[in-house]
């Protein structure tokens, strides 16, 4: 059956409430409140914040801007309701949604924060002992190409080591940077400075994830300018020896930096295509890498939620074709857009894929919303709806470390408000909180009522 692997493992991390509902039924759930965040704009829900939530040998650590734009850490023991909340000596310019804070925790336990880039000298820290939520000083990483930083992740290697990636340079004329960290000696090395070239006339949008064995999946879509509607393809490399060298999916070798010209294509979508940047990327069990984003396909009219993953050693392209409503992306800035960006997660069921979409839709009220697969090649899903509230322009983020040793998802979640093109609405701080869901039985019965198994 669907979830038995996930049987009484499922929790979703929601923000406001105290119910889940299903159809006509009505689900009690746990509500564990963090505090009030900043919502005037997207910066403290946008996707590509990696991480939004990280747990670290039973602890969770979350991070967001409060109303006052101060960066504030918390933790808390895993199932707890009581957070150590902490107010950092450190404020971001929370007006610009690009301004996000990633957050880690190396394998010695100690927490690293980056925050409030874009385009801007690197801001980052370190907790100033394990398990600690007191920043140290600002510090450099190498030295090497940190004046224009945007976009930081963090990503955790299965030894302890840390990876941490970002773009210098500017929307449609930049390249992508990989620092690791090494635990034991407490040092970052520069891997790659150039590992993506635009070559001066494009940049990359990248999506990563890193397997069981330590391999890094790396996908990206092109963007010719700062408008997004010149975002195209999806391009995919493959690292086995922690960034150093880079291959195609088909074992073949890149020459380094890697290319507009030399790029292996996972998916080819044209400009123009209302194809989105910065979206999702998971490696299942088997080290199988699964790209979630959402075009419009030629001669359509209506965007729809993608998947492209490998089957049978060519590449794939799930339709999930369950939207109704158009909509056109153009322009520069943080963009008013009436669906979310996807988040996906997928797992070996039987002899079968199965699969999970997390997203936000105005067609669904702007609530939290799964799409769901028992068998990723059928191409037949089932969408339900988690929350019965609306959660504005939030995006779907969630902690990696706790969903590849456990299985458990955590969602971070605040409703919150973007007004188009970097704009700022004047709203009151909306409450941080988990609230924790058992649905795994829940889903696992629609799937089978639906016939999707």
């Amino acid at each position: 059956m669907l979830f038995n692997r996930l049987k009484h493992s499922l929790f979703i991390v929601l923000l406001i409430g105290s119910f889940l509902h299903s159809g006509a039924q009505t689900y009690p759930v746990k509500v564990s409140t963090i505090g009030p965040g900043w919502a005037n704009n997207s910066v403290n829900t946008v996707i590509f914040r990696k991480n939004s939530l990280v747990t670290f040998k039973g602890e969770q650590y979350a991070a967001y801007y409060d109303q006052q734009q101060v960066l504030t850490l918390a933790k808390r023991k895993s199932g707890s309701n009581k957070w150590q909340v902490a107010a950092t000596a450190y404020k971001g310019d929370a007006a610009d949604a690009h301004k996000t804070i990633s957050i880690m925790v190396d394998g010695a336990g100690y927490l690293h924060v980056a925050w409030g880039l874009h385009n801007e000298p690197l801001n980052y820290a370190v907790g100033i002992a394990p398990g600690s939520i007191a920043l140290s000083a600002k510090k450099s990483m190498t030295g090497i190409a940190e004046n224009r930083v945007s976009y930081p992740e963090f990503y955790k290697l299965p030894k302890g080591d840390l990876l941490f990636l970002y773009r210098n340079g500017a929307s449609g004329n930049g390249n992508l940077v990989i620092n690791r960290y090494l635990a034991t000696t407490q040092k970052w090395v520069n891997v790659q400075s150039n590992l993506i070239d635009g070559e001066g006339k494009r940049n990359a949008y990248w999506q990563m994830a890193i397997d069981k064995k330590g391999f890094i999946h790396l996908s990206w879509v092109w963007r010719e300018s700062p408008d997004v509607a010149s975002n195209h393809d999806m391009c995919y490399a493959l690292s086995k020896d922690g960034g150093i060298n880079w291959e195609r999916s088909t074992g073949q070798r890149y020459n380094l930096p890697i290319t507009a010209a030399t790029a292996e294509h996972a998916c080819e979508i044209p400009q123009k295509s209302e194809l989105i940047n910065q979206t999702s990327m998971v490696i299942d069990d088997e080290g199988s890498p699964f790209i979630a984003s959402y075009w419009r396909e030629e001669g359509q009219t209506v965007p729809q939620y993608h998947i492209i993953y490998k089957n049978n050693g060519r590449w794939a392209n799930s339709n999930l074709n369950f939207r109704k409503t158009p909509f056109s992306l153009s322009g520069m800035g943080t963009k008013s857009i009436p669906i979310s960006r996807p988040q996906v997660i997928a797992w070996k069921q039987g002899k079968n894929m199965a699969a999970a979409l997390i997203f936000r839709d105005i067609e669904r009220g702007n609530k939290i919303s799964v799409a769901l697969t028992g068998n990723l090649t059928a191409n037949k899903w089932t969408v339900n709806d988690l929350s019965a509230f609306t959660i504005g322009a939030w995006e779907p983020t969630y902690d990696t470390e706790l969903w590849k040793d456990k299985k458990i998802l955590n969602l971070f979640i605040q409703k919150v408000v973007q007004v188009d093109g970097e704009g700022q609405a004047n709203i009151t701080a909306q409450p941080v909180q988990v609230l924790e869901v058992d649905c795994a039985s829940i889903l696992s019965a629609t799937l089978k009522k639906k016939q999707l198994l």
